[in-house]
């Protein structure tokens, strides 16, 4: 079905806002990555603007802090009015990592700020974003090794920041960062109730049919991409590697495969990166893979799409995510 609606036009259906943005994006994103591998930072922090944390609840009522788990590590706490009504005790706590390609964004990204703010009012729920290091200057496995320490630093109750360890916590992530969520309950078996992968970033030696058709979409251009994984994964590395081609390395290891939580994977019709979206919903489900995988379909989005807030798909995955997040917590709730 959103191999049809892409085929149906040459083009998203976004509102000339939202098109200008991504263009503007694409083309700061390739001025700043150098053919040397490295990347200009000056460039793009004079684009990429940053908000700090903002300790009064804003309009929708949530309060914002950071907090330093190491000295190489921060998280940003996003805390809605329903916490401070209640202590935070019953809320869920969602572990959140953003999107950027391992390369671009921190927590304090104006658009990964307000997408958590979003989550956090929408489900209701606390959400820890991580702060992992970037590639080039620190790549595999430096960003899943910052999320698993972040995640025990969640469920170990955050620091004193949390009035007590959470009795839920679901991890999740967009794009590179549905990567790194993903890598990170891998780590943790058990230790979490749900997966939330939005859009998460994979990719193989061989190109899938969803890479060839869309190259052009947003997001979708192939030497960018082939740029974006060297940059990250070992010297030498191809894109066969486990921590990129994800779906067939869950198919050779059925134990890892059956550590898994209940999954929600969240997927664009123009998505360039899709067919290995829905092949890693398809490996989860594989000899039991985990308990239950939702695949949230999104026939007229592109890769991204839920930083534009005005979007009607933005609005309906939020209410998806919130829909996941509390049955799943009063799934586990009834079996504690």
């Amino acid at each position: 079905m959103a191999a049809m609606a892409a085929a149906a036009s040459d083009r998203p259906p976004l509102p000339w806002r939202a098109r200008l943005l991504v263009g503007a994006v694409t083309v700061l994103h390739s001025a700043s990555l150098r053919r040397d591998g490295t990347v200009n930072r000056f460039l793009l922090s004079l684009f990429d603007r940053v908000v700090p944390p903002n300790p009064a609840p804003d309009a929708a009522g949530v309060a914002s802090s950071d907090h330093a788990v190491s000295n190489d590590l921060r998280v940003r706490l996003f805390v809605p009015a329903e916490a401070a009504r209640d202590g935070g005790g019953d809320l869920p706590v969602v572990v959140y990592f953003h999107g950027g390609g391992f390369v671009f964004h921190s927590v304090a990204s104006a658009q990964f700020d307000a997408l958590c703010r979003r989550f956090a009012s929408a489900i209701p729920a606390v959400v820890a974003s991580v702060d992992f290091r970037l590639a080039p200057e620190h790549g595999f496995p430096a960003p899943y090794d910052d999320g698993e320490a972040a995640l025990r630093w969640v469920l170990a109750g955050a620091g004193g920041a949390l009035p007590s360890p959470p009795a839920t916590v679901f991890v999740a992530g967009d794009s590179a960062g549905g990567n790194v969520a993903h890598h990170v309950v891998a780590r943790t078996p058990g230790s979490v109730s749900g997966l939330i992968a939005l859009q998460p970033f994979f990719a193989g030696e061989t190109p899938t049919a969803s890479e060839q058709r869309l190259r052009d979409a947003p997001f979708g251009s192939p030497e960018r991409m082939s740029w974006l994984w060297r940059a990250f994964l070992p010297p030498g590395a191809t894109r066969d590697h486990e921590a990129a081609n994800v779906p067939a390395a869950l198919r050779r290891d059925a134990e890892r495969r059956r550590a898994f939580p209940p999954t929600m994977v969240c997927v664009g019709g123009w998505d360039a990166h899709q067919d290995r979206q829905r092949d890693y919903a398809d490996a989860l489900r594989a000899a039991g893979g985990a308990e239950e995988v939702v695949v949230a379909e999104f026939p007229d989005a592109i890769h991204a799409f839920y930083i534009f807030d005005d979007l009607a798909d933005s609005k309906r995955l939020l209410t998806e995510v919130a829909a996941f997040v509390n049955r799943r917590r009063a799934a586990a709730a009834a079996a504690s």
